[in-house]
């Protein structure tokens, strides 16, 4: 039989958070972001229980095709715009609306043959610091852009660095406003952690919100919430089994570094999943688990290909009982994955974007 860990995407879950977010901005458009092989979870796997939304935003141009192929034909946005001049070509093959951050990207839309105009967002850089126009330059490239032939409707875009945090967007949506109160097009700021925080405000939620990771199931500014308070649901799953039960006696040690140590006769048991797999290296001693749907806890350091867990709480375990890594277990239990990741040091997003090619995935 083959290794038994499994991944699993759940469709109605991704269904749920994105009608989650479209009520958090009612009279807002939806981009679905899918950047990332959307997330880890698989452009092709989600594509269904996202059609929903109004458009397909990502990075990468193969991804785009990829949505293309899957049948999509309404708006797919190009979060970082083109890499390179011939990128240009595909996007009037594809139709791909693309963002602007850069007077080099304006230089190569110039020099670009097309009989069909492109639908551009102009990006500004309001504080973040990555990508985009500074306040002092932005209107300048605006100007550059509306007198091109190349270029149809201009849209314009920013990205707040602190949505999910204590010091807010204030700061950055007041040079946005200002900057380009008199401008025409439409606005698109809010991406997962401002459009359920800070959305009320419809300067914030403007005309298309950008929900990313609180689509994939996880609390964009947790621990202060979970997903319990933003009403999400998990959309991915990592189950495994126990594969090995050994039973410790006080003084003895489990795994590598015999990080852990019993003080009492404990049983564990050995379970077919490492970060070989996806599962995070740095997860200590104590780290969540569900174990037949009963919360337990990780023992001893995380191996390529196993980890220990406590079966204390759970007595009638042993070899092959269900393992839940994250996500829903059989009985119904959650494991969120914001609470394994935390304690691996690191969040929801890195853990779902790594799971490993080796784990099987599944679609329910």
């Amino acid at each position: 039989m083959p290794r038994p860990i499994q991944a699993t995407i759940h469709g109605e879950a991704l269904r749920h958070n994105l009608a989650r977010m479209r009520a958090a901005a009612p009279d807002a458009r939806v981009w679905a972001v899918v950047k990332a092989n959307a997330y880890g979870h698989g452009i092709e796997r989600v594509f269904e229980a996202l059609r929903g939304a109004d458009g397909f935003a990502l990075l990468d141009l193969l991804e785009a095709e990829r949505v293309r192929a899957l049948g999509w034909r309404g708006p797919i946005l190009l979060l970082e715009g083109v890499f390179e001049p011939r990128d240009l070509e595909l996007c009037s093959r594809l139709g791909l609306w693309h963002a602007v951050h850069c007077d080099a990207q304006i230089d190569w839309l110039a020099a670009h043959k097309t009989q069909v105009p492109h639908r551009v967002f102009l990006k500004m850089n309001s504080g973040m610091n990555r990508l985009g126009f500074t306040p002092q330059r932005l209107r300048a490239a605006w100007s550059r852009l509306d007198a091109l032939p190349q270029v149809d409707e201009i849209s314009l875009m920013t990205h707040f660095s602190d949505a999910d945090g204590p010091r807010g967007i204030a700061h950055q949506l007041h040079v946005f406003e200002e900057t380009t109160r008199d401008l025409p097009g439409e606005r698109s700021l809010a991406n997962s952690a401002a459009t359920l925080r800070h959305a009320a405000d419809p300067q914030v939620r403007g005309d298309w919100i950008r929900p990313g990771i609180a689509v994939y199931g996880s609390a964009p500014d947790f621990p202060e919430h979970d997903i319990a308070h933003w009403q999400l649901q998990p959309t991915m799953t990592l189950a495994s089994r126990v594969i090995g039960v050994q039973t410790l006696q006080p003084g003895d040690t489990v795994g590598y570094g015999s990080s852990f140590t019993a003080d009492a006769p404990v049983r564990i048991g050995v379970v077919a999943c490492g970060y070989a797999d996806g599962y995070p290296r740095h997860c200590t001693t104590g780290t969540p688990v569900l174990v037949e749907g009963v919360r337990t806890r990780l023992v001893g350091r995380v191996s390529m290909d196993m980890i220990a867990v406590d079966l204390t709480p759970v007595p009638q375990a042993g070899l092959g009982s269900e393992v839940t890594l994250w996500g829903h277990a059989g009985n119904g239990a959650v494991l969120p994955i914001d609470e394994v990741a935390k304690s691996g040091g690191t969040l929801g997003y890195e853990l779902m974007c790594a799971l490993a090619l080796r784990v099987p995935v599944a679609v329910d």
